[in-house]
């Protein structure tokens, strides 16, 4: 499970009761973007001929730009996790990662979701005894790339939910 039972304010957005500006909102997604983007050759190596992932990468950029609805990207997000589901170790978590990223559009709290699960994909990936340093040089690389409107935000909802993905955030 990666979103908590009760929804925290600060990513519903304003329009629906919450307090997450719009701006913020796409700040969101295209950092889950690229958190996934970073993971996403650990699928494309596995699965050279399906674009369902990068796509939906893509849809979470193109709905910030305003190029596609909430419902396209977020269908694109459920594609790319469609696209993990026989798969094991890093290219499932790295497909899953652009899942969370596409659905970041319909609810902002996927954000951790593309960020944990790429942590967890480079855990995987890394040579047997070194997993555990590999997911923290990349949770310190998500760190590096936020921008400083959400950078508390994140670090706070990683404090809060890191016990539910996996402990991935101790870093």
């Amino acid at each position: 499970m990666i979103l908590p039972k009760v929804r925290d304010p600060r990513f519903v957005t304003i329009r629906r009761g919450g307090t997450l500006t719009d701006s913020d909102h796409h700040l969101l997604a295209l950092w889950a973007a690229s958190c996934a983007e970073h993971a996403l050759d650990l699928f494309e190596s596995a699965r050279p001929g399906d674009p369902r992932p990068r796509q939906a990468i893509e849809h979470a950029r193109a709905w910030v730009r305003g190029e596609v609805k909430m419902t396209e990207a977020r269908a694109a997000g459920g594609h790319a996790m469609g696209a993990a589901r026989d798969l094991r170790g890093a290219a499932r978590h790295a497909a899953y990662a652009a899942g969370q990223a596409g659905a970041v559009a319909h609810v902002a709290a996927h954000e951790l979701g593309a960020a944990a699960y790429a942590i967890k994909a480079a855990s995987a990936a890394a040579p047997e005894g070194e997993g555990e340093a590999a997911g923290r040089l990349e949770c310190q690389w998500q760190r590096d790339q936020l921008p400083e409107a959400i950078r508390e935000l994140v670090l706070d909802d990683q404090r809060l939910r890191n016990d539910i993905c996996w402990s991935v955030f101790d870093c």
